[in-house]
């Protein structure tokens, strides 16, 4: 199994929650400190074989941001504080031996999609370690949801028992009901229990197109002007399908032993911390690392 880590999840979990750190000239790196933290203790108690970390990197000429301009453009720049401690947390993953991967035109989810998409044709399942539902969409029988050190683990037949869709139509569940948080538009009115029930029915945004008139047929709130409602926002859902969907196909050029975890680089580890000014917690957590199996 293959660990893939969606790094911003955990990167401002600790920004938000960790005692306030300082590195000597002054720089904020508590979130620094409590990814390390958070990541160590993973590698400790999980000890993958398999493990990589993506991180996002926002870009005007985003993938997504080509095809819908306002995706995300709501969202608040990251705090300036935060900018450097996420370039120490990639130095970080380097450090502890740990692949890391970024890119400006694509997000964390995507570079997620297409290393698993990567392992699951050499036979690897993958484990999710996120708290971000749009990665349910990638779940496949053997794989694993588990946002670590908040929720218990979900497994593929659990995805639909707790979100109320089964993965394969997750995209489509997210295109309905949309999102503020990143901008995405949806259709006005479909909240997440008629998106579950559009999905229970019909598995897909094709499949309700291909009978709209069957839509008046559900047992759900509005169901009488559903249809209407989702013949006048068809352009939209299809362009939403397209911002929810998680790519798997990206061009990553790496193979599957880049992904084996490696030994921490116990000087350059050391080093990192001189630089952060990390006490001997990190140090000794580094040294238990280094004796463990690897491979």
């Amino acid at each position: 199994m293959i660990f893939l880590i969606d790094a911003s999840v955990y990167v401002f979990r600790a920004y938000h929650s960790a005692l306030p750190m300082h590195d000597p000239d002054g720089n904020p790196m508590h979130a620094v400190f409590g990814f390390a933290r958070f990541l160590g203790d993973l590698i400790e108690r999980a000890r993958p074989k398999y493990i990589a970390v993506a991180f996002d990197q926002r870009s005007a000429n985003s993938y997504r941001g080509r095809i819908y301009p306002p995706y995300k453009a709501n969202r608040n720049k990251a705090p300036a504080d935060l900018v450097l401690q996420f370039e120490r947390c990639r130095e970080l993953c380097q450090a502890l031996g740990v692949a890391m991967f970024v890119d400006p035109e694509y997000e964390a989810d995507d570079i997620i999609g297409s290393l698993s998409l990567l392992m699951r044709e050499e036979g690897v399942h993958s484990a999710y370690i996120t708290r971000d539902k749009d990665l349910a969409q990638l779940m496949r029988k053997g794989d694993l949801f588990w946002d670590y050190g908040a929720r218990d683990q979900f497994g593929y037949h659990d995805i639909e028992r707790h979100f109320g869709v089964q993965p394969e139509r997750f995209a489509d569940y997210l295109a309905l009901t949309g999102d503020e948080v990143d901008n995405i538009p949806g259709v006005p009115g479909i909240g997440h229990r008629t998106a579950a029930s559009l999905m229970k029915a019909f598995g897909s945004l094709d499949e309700i197109f291909a009978d709209l008139q069957s839509v008046a047929k559900l047992k759900c709130r509005g169901a009488g002007t559903l249809a209407q409602r989702l013949a006048e926002h068809r352009e939209a859902l299809y362009l939403s399908r397209r911002l929810t969907h998680v790519v798997c196909d990206m061009k990553l050029n790496v193979g599957i032993d880049e992904l084996l975890r490696a030994p921490p680089d116990l000087p350059a580890l050391s080093g990192l911390y001189d630089t952060l000014g990390f006490g001997p917690f990190l140090r000794r957590q580094g040294e238990r690392l280094a004796q463990l199996p690897v491979g």
